[in-house]
């Protein structure tokens, strides 16, 4: 969970209504709105909330600054808290603050990749009718979230800022808008050389070459390009502050910059950020568009206002001419001056009624030539069924797919389900929101995901949307009880589908056909005890023919996929190795043995009198025991922790890169800790500056857990890591 603040640059934009306004609007979408809380005001309703908060600020007139505090608490991908826990985080947190007696109303939306709450906060206390402004809110933000994120076992995120203030808003502008800052380029094109510059010649000459200038402003330097866009020179490096360059350089000498100075050619465009697909020509396309879209504003806009004016124009002369006669008509004073009244009611009349025409056409064509963001632009064309733009969003960097009970298919033949599902929205990663009935199903392009409402008609959705899309080869991820809901949905329903999980396609087809598989259970049952009592017990009352059915059905598998132990041996005449060589009495004589397994001795069945009883350790003589082996969520889950890793790796370069285990990874490694993702555990083992993600089960991963970082452990196979203990 993230808390963060935002502030109000311009006081004159500050308004609480306009904020709560921007709240409450579902923007024609059903899954905006999730939540709504008002607290501390005498009504519940957000109309009339917002009347007594801007009743309580008007009551203050010494206060120059901004008396709306805007709070935002964003939650990981996937993670979506109850109403309760959201009323609990939002008091806790107010409270924290210093805003817990303070009015505030709260509107959670569920429309984009990340749950989010906003908390908008009276600043001025309703009673003292005093201003709260809280000292380092960052650095309280983050203690509360760290202690909040354990009480209510939410997933943890960093709350450590090792960044200022303009870095972390450059990266929140190429993370939202999707184009590369100013900031970001200065710092990947030439920082290395402004660094190395040996004084301000050379420094100006670095700057010039990538068309760039460094001038004074205020108390400090900064770096302007071409179209005046600037930054601080302390944000691109502490190094490029003003003081630490005087300290080394001298006095600042500035340069303008030469116009016939053409440099190396380099120069700061906005572009989109690294992408998985080459984006030039529909970057293109949105550039054309924008441009267009402006050149068409500004035409219209002069025409309203040309239509205003002439409008007004002729109620004037209207209206002069009406005076004109009043004054040349006859009729005593007092008609006259009622005459001039009802002229100028009439003018005000139309005056206001032609301003308030132009108000709405205004914001007509505000709305409509709206400029768009790259990303604002991507959504909006993938709305409208642009698949490369839909593709565009999902190949960021950023996007990481659905996390959490999801389910995705491959292979089969698509098929036509006839689903119902309406498109609501799309997210800045190319999330398609689909509604269906009371549910709504996320579509990232690989995994399908019933975000809220979990019916068994939005579970029902997923899957025919599943099949439509993706084939018939069902594969789900997440607890157990969602999978169970899954099996039952596709069952009851009767879809057409096959569950790559053995398990969960057995349970399938037990719940659609139960009369055969339960007949089929039966006669395998009597099977197997037949030949464990006949066959396995002893021959006394028991039939060779008996013994032999017995040996012949048990060969091979049961049509339910469960794998019975083969070759069980008939009716022996040589007896087994702990009753040769012996004396023994009748009874003691076996009948049954492994005809063409390894036979043994095994220690408890050696004579007392041997002097050593014990026997060296043969493991080729011991039959095979079958494991239940890892369920392929497990290297899902894998999978997904590695590419999240990978990701990161792109942006931060001291991450190590990780690549999931294998069985050529046999040995001897360091263990560097254990990971749950998804509810599934994960042992981290470096080897050679590389991390092996294995998966391993949640007894491995307990084991684990009492090894330091460093200690070695060795690997035998998938899922096997053994330690100086027992192994497993």
């Amino acid at each position: 969970m993230i808390a963060k603040h935002v502030p109000m640059k311009s006081v004159k934009k500050s308004d609480f209504a306009s904020l709560v306004r921007y709240l409450a609007d579902d923007q024609e979408k059903h899954e905006r709105v999730v939540y709504t809380s008002v607290t501390h005001c005498e009504s519940i309703d957000l109309s009339a909330s917002v009347i007594e908060v801007t009743a309580i600020q008007g009551m203050n007139t010494r206060v120059e600054s901004d008396k709306t505090y805007h709070l935002i608490l964003s939650f990981r991908a996937g993670e979506r808290p109850d109403d309760n826990v959201l009323a609990a985080l939002e008091s806790r947190i107010c409270e924290g603050l210093g805003y817990g007696e303070h009015q505030r109303v709260s509107v959670a939306h569920d429309d984009t990749d990340n749950f989010h709450l906003h908390i908008a906060i009276n600043k001025i206390h309703p009673t003292r009718l005093t201003i709260h402004s809280p000292y380092n809110d960052h650095k309280t933000l983050g203690k509360l979230c760290a202690a909040l994120e354990l009480q209510y076992g939410l997933e943890r995120d960093n709350h450590q800022a090792v960044k200022v203030g303009s870095e972390n808003r450059a990266l929140d502008m190429e993370h939202h808008a999707g184009v590369e800052s100013l900031l970001g380029w200065i710092k990947r094109e030439c920082l290395d050389q402004l660094q190395a510059a040996c004084s301000w010649a050379d420094l100006h000459r670095v700057l010039q070459e990538h068309g760039l200038e460094l001038k004074e402003r205020g108390n400090g330097l900064v770096i302007s390009d071409q179209d005046g866009l600037m930054v601080k020179a302390s944000s691109v490096a502490r190094e490029l502050s003003k003081g630490k360059l005087v300290d080394r350089f001298g006095e600042f000498n500035s340069q303008p910059r030469s116009g016939n100075t053409e440099g190396s050619g380099k120069k700061y465009e906005a572009r989109p950020v690294r992408s998985r697909i080459d984006t030039t020509l529909l970057f293109g396309r949105y550039k054309n568009e924008q441009q267009g879209t402006r050149a068409n504003r500004t035409k219209e806009w002069k025409e309203s206002r040309a239509k205003r004016d002439r409008l007004i124009a002729d109620v004037k002369s209207k209206a002069k001419l009406k005076r004109a006669t009043t004054k040349l008509a006859g009729g005593s004073r007092s008609e006259k001056k009622l005459l001039y009244s009802m002229t100028s009611q009439s003018v005000k009349h139309e005056l206001n009624k032609i301003n308030e025409d132009y108000r709405r056409e205004r914001e007509r064509l505000l709305k409509q030539y709206q400029p768009l963001q790259w990303t604002d632009w991507l959504r909006r064309e993938a709305t409208k069924g642009d698949q490369e733009a839909l593709a565009a969003l999902r190949a960021r960097v950023v996007a990481l797919g659905l996390k959490g009970n999801t389910v995705s298919a491959s292979g089969g033949e698509l098929k036509r389900t006839g689903v119902k599902a309406d498109q609501d929205s799309v997210t800045k990663k190319g999330t398609i929101i689909y509604r269906v009935g009371a549910s709504a199903v996320r579509d990232d392009g690989d995994r399908l995901k019933v975000s809220r409402g979990a019916t068994r008609e939005g579970l029902a959705a997923a899957l025919r949307l599943a099949m439509e899309r993706y084939g018939t080869n069902i594969t789900v991820y997440g607890t157990a009880d969602f999978k169970a809901q899954i099996v039952e949905v596709a069952a009851t329903a009767n879809l057409q589908l096959t569950f790559t999980d053995s398990t969960l396609e057995r349970k399938r087809v037990s719940l659609v056909n139960p009369s055969t598989i339960t007949l089929q259970e039966s006669n395998d049952g009597s099977t197997d005890r037949r030949r464990r009592t006949g066959s396995g017990a002893g021959g006394i009352g028991s039939s060779g023919r008996n013994a032999a059915a017995g040996h012949d059905r048990g060969r091979g598998t049961f049509e339910s996929g469960f794998t019975r132990k083969p070759n069980i041996g008939s009716v022996a005449v040589i007896s087994p190795p702990e009753a040769r060589n012996r004396l023994r009495n009748l009874s003691e004589l076996g009948v049954v043995r492994f005809t063409e397994g390894g036979e043994m001795l095994l220690p408890g069945a050696v004579s007392g009198h041997l002097e050593q009883p014990g026997a060296q350790s043969d493991n080729t003589l011991r039959r095979p025991v079958s494991r239940g082996g890892l369920a392929p969520h497990s290297f899902a889950a894998a999978d997904q922790y590695i590419e999240e890793r990978e990701q990161k790796r792109l942006k931060i370069f001291d991450i190590m890169e990780h690549r999931r285990y294998n069985k050529a990874d046999v040995g001897v490694a360091s263990f560097a800790g254990v990971r749950r993702i998804d509810g599934e555990f994960l042992a981290l083992l470096k080897r050679s500056q590389v991390i092996l993600v294995m998966p391993i089960d949640e007894k491995t991963a307990n084991r684990l857990s009492r090894l330091s970082i460093g200690d070695q452990v060795t690997c035998t196979g998938i899922g096997i890591v053994k330690t100086k203990g027992r192994s497993r």
